[in-house]
């Protein structure tokens, strides 16, 4: 299959290698860009812990001053993919969880004491769950940092509408509600939408596929766990059916 990779870079990349090595083609067209700023700014003075919900947080730390601090605290990512990337550098106290932040939140009550100081969220300038809210409900009290914030493209590069319009594109990933929504309406401002109902369109979970909506009826296949694992045997099970 010919499948069209939206999630930003350096992770596009990355996942259009894998895909390769599958045996499938990719195009890749990121919908999102990263820009990363205010991790100066943290403060962790009396803070037991940190959070980090996505990689791109942690990557926010790398060329800052805190980092050797940060290293010492107890980190609670989501998924494996942030917990390998937190190691990458440097963090050896590392709890992972399930694959969604209201998941490990169960991890977090089980295991600080909201005596014992902040939590610092390490967050971007999108949440789809207040730990702030939710962890408060416990006892806890929640100091959020936004370290970087993530621009929607404006448009699809021209050799993705020509390949969505001349059917060489088999398929979409789309991995993060934001991205969905950004896929959704460029879809509609190039008109592609007639060109894209059939194709299937791979999301991570059903808080992605909620945001095509929009689209009206076109091919979905949610994973039934938000993991990329996940996504990727969909693939390799659509692919066979379809003989690609």
């Amino acid at each position: 299959m010919r499948l069209l990779v939206t999630r930003p870079e350096p992770d596009a990349l990355k996942l259009q290698a894998v895909l390769e090595d599958m045996g499938h083609e990719a195009t890749v067209e990121p919908l999102l860009h990263v820009s990363f700023e205010g991790a100066d700014r943290i403060e962790l003075d009396g803070v037991q812990a940190l959070v980090a919900t996505s990689r791109n947080a942690l990557r926010a730390l790398r060329s800052t001053a805190i980092l050797s601090r940060a290293r010492t605290l107890p980190l609670f990512t989501v998924g494996k993919a942030s917990a390998a990337e937190a190691r990458a550098i440097g963090f050896e106290m590392v709890v992972t969880g399930a694959g969604t932040a209201r998941e490990l939140i169960t991890h977090i009550v089980s295991v600080l004491d909201p005596a014992a100081g902040l939590i610092a969220h390490l967050a971007g300038d999108a949440l789809a769950v207040n730990l702030q809210q939710e962890l408060a409900a416990h006892g806890f009290r929640v100091v959020e940092w936004v370290v970087y914030r993530m621009q929607a493209a404006s448009s699809f590069a021209a050799d993705v509408v020509e390949q969505l319009a001349s059917g060489e594109i088999d398929g979409i990933i789309l991995l993060s509600p934001r991205t969905a929504s950004v896929y959704a309406k460029l879809v509609r401002a190039h008109g592609l939408v007639e060109f894209v109902r059939a194709l299937p369109h791979f999301c991570l979970s059903t808080a992605v596929a909620r945001r095509l909506e929009a689209l009206g009826p076109i091919a979905v296949v949610s994973a039934d766990a938000p993991r990329l694992e996940e996504v990727l045997a969909l693939i390799d099970e659509t692919a066979a059916q379809s003989g690609d």
